[in-house]
Parts: C-alpha cells; sequence; structure tokens
C-alpha cells in the first residue's frame, strides 16, 4: 500500500531537527519504505477548472499555513503502519499538522 504524507510546520527547523531527521529518512530508506521525499515552495499555484474555464492564481497565499511544505511517499504493508511512521515523524517536526492519503494504482 502507498501512501502520500504531507506536512505543514509552525516552527523553525535547527540542526538538531536535520539530524534527527535524517536518521529517520536513512532508516526508512535503508527499509525500502521511502520511496520520494521533499520540501515544497509555500507560494505554489492554485489551479481552478469550473464550468470547462481553467484558472491558475500564483500564490503567495493569505492562508499559507494551510499549504503543504513536505512530503513523502512511502509503502508498506498496511494503513496502521502507515500512521505509526506518520506519528513517528511528528514526534521530530514536534508542533505542526499533516494529512495521510492512501495512493491508488
Amino acid at each position: 500500500m502507498r501512501f502520500l504524507l504531507t506536512s505543514i510546520s509552525e516552527g523553525k527547523a535547527d540542526e538538531a531537527l536535520y539530524a534527527e531527521m535524517g536518521r529517520f529518512i536513512e532508516e526508512l530508506t535503508a527499509a525500502g519504505v521511502l520511496l520520494a521525499t521533499g520540501g515544497m515552495e509555500v507560494e505554489g499555484s492554485l489551479i481552478t477548472s469550473k464550468g470547462g474555464e481553467i484558472t491558475v492564481v500564483d500564490g503567495p497565499f493569505t492562508e499559507a499555513r494551510e499549504v503543504a511544505g513536505g512530503f513523502a511517499l512511502i509503502e508498506v504493508r498496511s494503513r496502521e503502519e502507515a500512521l505509526e511512521l506518520s506519528r513517528r515523524f511528528f514526534r521530530i517536526v514536534g508542533d505542526a499538522e499533516g494529512r495521510m492519503q492512501q495512493i491508488f494504482g
């Protein structure tokens, strides 16, 4: 089962957080669980399709705190395993919010 995990962090990262996150990423990579990870620009573009018309609005947006800043694509045996990895991730980053969504196909 594949899951896309996204996060919105409220705090500033420091060297200790980067080191701990690096170890976590290395562990998941070695286990073959982590397929991809990375940071994302906060601004981005909002694309809307309505009534056959496509609208593109470039950021930054006033509610930037609601925009994902990072992601991880994982492959695990169950939703419970994905949730446990998510819990471990958020224990590292501290105050944050995220979303976990299963990827089909």
